[in-house]
């Protein structure tokens, strides 16, 4: 019989365990044997990793999302399912590139003095040496993944995807190329999504600026004599005045419902606006009378389509004043420009006042550029029939999504969407056909439970075996942007909901509640915590933390406790087996004759054994780790071991055998290193490796 030595050591143990795994090819279906036949189940459990960026590192939530898809994905193994849990990687359009030229500026190089091609194949070499590296990261915190599925977002097969599903929607007409205002990254030079533009809070001003009602043809005569009227309006954008087409106010605001349909003039511009009615202005901001600049603001340019009113492009994709905006800011930064816009207004007498002000900023996520709203010719893809297939499939249950609480937001996005920008203005990435321009990330990522599984090869085993995938999780911040984009691919594409169960897990924030952020101090490498304290304490400490909330405020001290149990789990394994007889294997059952306090132990762990598997099947992660936590600590170590140290005979040493045996396998999911480290050391007749033994009944 193998012993354990005196003190559990990770770093001695988590190598060697997860190349043993990797050896068996357990992590594939279909080399785990069942009843002689491989492959061959009732049931499959299907998993696709919520992809990483080939620029990223393991952080935080990638620890925590991935922990628990793998604590599922152990459990549902060991169940008997036909477990399958696809890796992979995405490409990251802009923040690859991004990653790229800041390589190349080191050389005082920039991607233009490259061109394209060559360009691409220094991107190309990067993601060959850095792409790798989170996937190893991956392999660190025990990840039961399917190595040999490993998928890439510009493979050759998922690029066949990606231009497949471009040319269906084609052919149903729902792709045009049109000129709409979309979120642009003076840096970047590109359009971004919404998710990458960061809105942080900033102290700023409120500028209420008067805008002289029209008595005849100049500014001049409406303002004569010093008795004009004026409406006010009020913006934390000043510049963006000389762009204005219009001046709004609700329809039911009594204040102004007398000058609907007059003209008011444009200071510093001097040209007439019409003041218009419409129920998208919020009558409790600033005076109630807002400007309207189409050009350089998304809600500004749907009143301007309501309305059919003129465009002025003040501001180019430099983030500098056009000739349009006149030659008081023409060539300006946007900055400059506001402060003489200012003082312009000041010396005209038509700044009322200026108020302070918080309010938010969008920052471009990957380089921190102040966004800048830019009308500008795109692709787009028409949303109304996509987002009712999107509904559908929730209202029908086809997709549910836990916690349920997220279903509200899902359907009120889904009702007030827009049509889909998919082009970026990048070099790396799926290139429209006929365009210098690139299709989105998210146009890809949006494939991903049926491009991984080699969709639209139809024939193809792993679409025909798998498809549709059971189970994703990710976090809430992408819960519109890929969650309901896959949603909708799947339905239109496929036919079926691309998978049965989302879970939207918590996001983990600092202790004190702070965002974390590599660049702002606050982030906690999943790493740095595995080299302190070991991959179990670390999953089993996420774990225990995850109740529910919306938000998950990290605790260290958890990891820590999840340390402390695992010494616990090997020092209570270890008094079990120098009990057991030496050369002897024992049967993995109870003897006929139990005592009082074996028979109420046995029981508690049965009761044990069915709330565990229920708390994991609905995603009471936490509720799960702390019972298990109480009961091998509290009765079976501290009450139970203790008892049994006085009254050790023949029967008790089954019997402790047997309790450990299936606390083990309960524990697995959640600490699978030192449970299969522990279970190799068990005199069991007919044992397997830990990962493929069947679940407790």
């Amino acid at each position: 019989m193998d012993e354990l030595s005196k003190a559990y050591n990770p770093k001695e143990v988590e190598d060697k365990i997860y190349k043993r795994w990797e050896e068996s090819g357990f992590f594939t279906p279909e080399k785990i044997k069942k009843g002689g036949l491989a492959g061959f189940f009732q049931k499959k459990f299907v998993v696709a990793i919520a992809p990483p960026n080939i620029t990223g590192e393991l952080h935080m939530g990638h620890a925590l999302e991935n922990t628990l898809a793998d604590i599922i994905v152990r459990m549902k193994r060991m169940r008997g399912y036909q477990t399958l849990w696809i890796p992979g990687l995405d490409h990251a359009g802009i923040a690859t590139q991004n990653v790229v030229e800041r390589e190349l500026k080191k050389e005082g190089l920039t991607r233009h003095d490259l061109g394209r091609e060559k360009f691409l194949e220094r991107v190309r070499e990067w993601k060959e040496k850095y792409g790798p590296k989170i996937l190893e990261q991956l392999k660190k915190l025990g990840l039961s993944l399917d190595w040999s599925r490993e998928r890439f977002t510009m493979d050759e097969n998922y690029t066949k995807a990606v231009y497949e599903t471009l040319n269906h929607y084609k052919m149903k007409g729902w792709i045009y190329q049109g000129y709409r205002v979309i979120n642009w990254c003076p840096r970047c030079q590109s359009a971004i999504s919404d998710l990458e533009v960061e809105h942080k809070e900033t102290n700023g001003k409120l500028y209420f600026i008067r805008y002289p009602i029209a008595k005849g043809a100049s500014f001049a005569e409406a303002t004569e004599g010093g008795s004009a009227e004026y409406i006010v309006v009020a913006t934390t954008r000043p510049e963006t005045m000389l762009g204005d087409s219009a001046v709004a106010v609700n329809p039911n605001d009594e204040r102004y419902k007398s000058l609907i349909g007059k003209k008011a003039i444009l200071p510093i511009q001097n040209r007439e606006i019409p003041i218009i009615a419409d129920e998208s202005v919020d009558i409790a901001f600033g005076t109630g009378a807002v400007k309207v600049t189409p050009a350089h603001s998304i809600d500004d340019f749907e009143i301007s389509q309501r309305h059919s009113l003129q465009i002025f492009e003040v501001i180019d994709k430099n983030g500098r004043m056009t000739k349009e905006a006149g030659s008081l800011c023409e060539g300006l930064e946007t900055s400059d420009c506001r402060q003489k816009v200012v003082e312009k207004l000041e010396g005209l007498g038509l700044l009322e006042k200026t108020e302070d002000l918080s309010h938010s900023v969008g920052l471009c996520e990957r380089c921190g550029t102040t966004i800048e709203p830019l009308y500008s010719k795109q692709w787009f893809l028409k949303m109304k029939e996509l987002a009712e297939l999107a509904k559908k499939a929730v209202k029908n249950s086809l997709v549910k999504i836990h916690p349920g609480k997220w279903v509200a937001p899902y359907m009120d996005w889904l009702e007030n969407i827009r049509d889909w920008n998919i082009s970026r203005q990048l070099w790396w990435g799926h290139q429209i056909p006929d365009s210098d321009d690139v299709l989105d990330t998210w146009f890809s990522s949006a494939l991903w439970p049926f491009a991984v599984l080699n969709w639209p090869y139809k024939n193809h085993r792993d679409y025909k075996n798998f498809y549709p995938i059971q189970f994703i999780t990710s976090g809430r911040d992408i819960l519109y942007l890929w969650i309901t984009r896959m949603i909708f691919s799947g339905m239109e594409l496929t036919g079926k909901a691309p998978f049965k169960n989302v879970y939207i897990h918590p996001t983990v924030l600092t202790k004190d509640g702070q965002r974390m952020s590599k660049s702002l101090g606050t982030g906690i490498d999943p790493l740095a915590l595995i080299e302190k304290y070991g991959t179990d304490a670390l999953r089993f400490g996420l774990a225990f933390q995850t109740t529910g909330v919306q938000d998950m405020r990290f605790n260290e001290d958890v990891i820590d406790a999840g340390k402390k149990f695992a010494n616990k789990i090997w020092n209570a394994s270890r008094f079990v087996l120098m009990q057991l007889e030496p050369d002897r294997e024992y049967e993995l059952k109870l003897p006929s004759k139990l005592d009082t306090m074996d028979k109420e132990l046995v029981s508690e762990l049965k009761s044990l054994i069915k709330s565990t598997g229920e708390n994991i099947q609905k995603f009471r992660f936490g509720q799960a780790a702390g019972d298990l936590y109480h009961f091998f600590w509290n009765r079976f170590a501290a009450v139970y071991i203790e008892d049994a140290k006085n009254k050790m005979s023949e029967t008790k040493k089954p019997i402790l055998l047997w309790l450990l045996a299936n606390q083990l396998k309960l524990l697995h999911p959640f600490m699978p290193f030192i449970t299969e480290e522990i279970w190799s050391k068990l005199p069991i007749k007919g044992k397997k490796m830990l990962i493929i033994e069947p679940w407790p009944k």
